[in-house]
């Protein structure tokens, strides 16, 4: 993880003075996103991890939130990020507004960029940012059709020596953070199949979203009514040949008195 060291621009007299937190800083500049997937894709993303780090508490995944990485400077607003070692949700504290870098101490690690139809300096003025900020892997999805200056739909890019090297393979691998981020086509809840990302473990594997979860434990549930009733079906009906035995026995029996034998003697 990178760690953040306060710009000089902030000092007076050879020391750092106070920076404004979150609730100095605008959490918001009131535009809406450009379409769905920036806001349906990174909530998938988090959700997974939700399942996958379930027991860990040093992550933090933002999405549609904006980063602020210098006091004197505006938020940059990836579509989703993700920071290792700070707190998951901080204790006693209210949710974050922003993610405030000289607050957490910690660089995000990883940050997503998904293409819109309009321009939004993915390929050029944020990955040069990302890189100054030393973002140690950078992925750019772009789900339109049409290829934007050559560049293919899915590309991971890792910071080598201060510049971005686009990676090859999907999922791609990311070591340092433990994960793979890939493109594969899959349905989530009501919607049309269509292409997603998706994280992955370090075999390849991808990890299960909360749907696919739910649909898991719903079929296991179904199995298990299914597998339930038929054995209080077959417990039903070695009931009924109980009953059916013990009536003939008895009809077996009667007919014996009806000729003057007791049973009882036999």
């Amino acid at each position: 993880m990178v760690q953040f060291k306060p710009p000089k621009s902030t000092w007076v007299d050879g020391s750092p003075r106070p920076l404004p937190t979150e609730h100095d800083l605008p959490d918001t500049d009131n535009r809406p996103v450009d379409n769905e997937l920036q806001l349906l894709i990174p909530i998938l993303l988090r959700g997974i991890l939700e399942m996958a780090w379930g027991d860990r508490q040093n992550w933090f995944f933002g999405a549609n939130m904006g980063v602020y990485y210098e006091p004197k400077r505006p938020a940059v607003g990836p579509d989703g990020f993700l920071c290792l070692g700070v707190p998951h949700y901080r204790e006693g504290k209210d949710l974050r507004l922003s993610y405030v870098v000289w607050q957490e101490q910690v660089m995000p690690i990883w940050v997503l960029e998904i293409v819109s139809k309009l321009p939004g300096n993915e390929y050029d003025e944020k990955m040069k940012l990302y890189a100054e900020l030393g973002v140690l892997y950078y992925t750019i999805y772009n789900p339109s059709y049409q290829k934007r200056d050559g560049h293919e739909t899915f590309e991971v890019y890792r910071l080598v020596e201060g510049e971005y090297v686009l990676q090859s393979g999907n999922p791609v691998w990311m070591p340092e953070v433990g994960l793979g981020i890939g493109v594969a086509s899959g349905k989530q809840g009501i919607l049309p199949v269509r292409d997603w990302l998706y994280f992955y473990d370090e075999s390849g594997q991808q990890y299960p979203t909360k749907d696919l979860v739910i649909a898991q434990q719903d079929r296991q549930l179904r199995q298990e009514k299914a597998r339930a009733d038929r054995a209080e079906q077959m417990a039903e009906q070695e009931r009924q040949k109980a009953e059916q035995a013990r009536q003939r026995f008895q009809t077996m029996l009667q007919k014996l008195r009806d000729r003057n034998i007791d049973p009882d003697t036999l």
